[in-house]
Formats: structure tokens, sequence, C-alpha cells
């Protein structure tokens, strides 16, 4: 059977097993976020695939913090590596980042600021910083990917996220 998207002349943004494919002229990020405790010390990362193949990774960490934190901060972060006007597709195994970019965040935009069941949105100051990065561009795409199946970008931002909370982790012990 032929391939839908191929036969009506679009680009299938994914590949088997659901990773994602850069359209043309799109710069691909992976990201990730790491904690040592729920609250504790924490780190992100993103990965950054330029069009030409080179690819930048960007981390850092925070003594104490969430795991949520830093898989928003990982996506601000990475947009915020990117030119302004440019066209991404924001790759997570978050699915706390991801159903907020792409759901929920419209309803809590009309119910101000408040989810549905009436109480406050958690990381606010977050959710807006990521609306504010995602408006810079041209397009931005999101997409989840299941973690930990070994995917190279995908265990490549955890693992530097991991590091990034190990060193907030011991920064944390000698202050």
């Amino acid at each position: 059977m032929p391939d839908m998207a191929a036969a009506q002349g679009r680009q299938r943004l994914t590949q088997p097993g659901g990773l994602p494919v850069a359209a043309p002229g799109e710069v691909l990020v992976w990201t990730d976020g790491a904690c040592r405790g729920n609250p504790g010390p924490g780190g992100w990362a993103a990965v950054i695939c330029w069009e030409d193949g080179v690819v930048e990774e960007h981390s850092g960490g925070l003594p104490l913090t969430t795991n949520n934190i830093m898989e928003m901060t990982a996506a601000l972060e990475g947009l915020g590596a990117i030119p302004p006007g440019s066209r991404v597709c924001v790759v997570t195994d978050s699915r706390y980042l991801h159903d907020g970019m792409t759901s929920w965040m419209a309803g809590w935009k009309r119910r101000g600021w408040r989810t549905a069941a009436g109480d406050p949105v958690k990381n606010k100051e977050l959710w807006l910083a990521l609306a504010a990065a995602v408006a810079a561009h041209e397009r931005v795409r999101w997409h989840w990917v299941k973690g930990h199946l070994g995917h190279p970008l995908n265990e490549r931002a955890d693992e530097l996220a991991v590091a990034a909370a190990e060193g907030a982790a011991t920064s944390a012990r000698m202050a």
C-alpha cells in the first residue's frame, strides 16, 4: 500500500517507531530533564541538531528544583539557543511538557491560569516563558517520544541532564 503522505506530496515527519524527522529547514532539539529527588538537585539538557548535520549540546542544573521544571527548562534553553524566526521541532520524553504545550495551555489561559480542577497552574512563569520562546520562532512543533528506548539523541540528552544534576548536587554539598 502506498504511503499516503508521500502520495499527497507531504513529507512524513516521523520514522517507524515514532521518532521524528526534521522537515526541510527545521532544527531538531532533543530535550531532557533529571532530578535527584523531587525536589532535589536537577539538570536539564538540549541537544540541537542543525540542518547541516552539526550537533550542539547545552546543559545546566540547579541545586533545588523539580523534574518538571528541568524538563521545561531544557526546552526553554534549547529554543533560546536557536535564532528567532527559525522552524523547530522540540523532542521530549516528558508528557507534562508535551501535553502542556500542545493541549493544556489553551485551557489554562481561558480559565485565567487555573487547571480544570480550579487550582492555580504550577510553574506558570515557565509556561509563559515557553509561550514567548515559541512566539519568537516561525513554527515550533512538539514531538513526544518514549524515553529510554535506546535512541542515541534521547539517551545523550538524558546523560547530559543526569550529569548536570550530579554537578548541581556536588555544588550544593560544597556550599
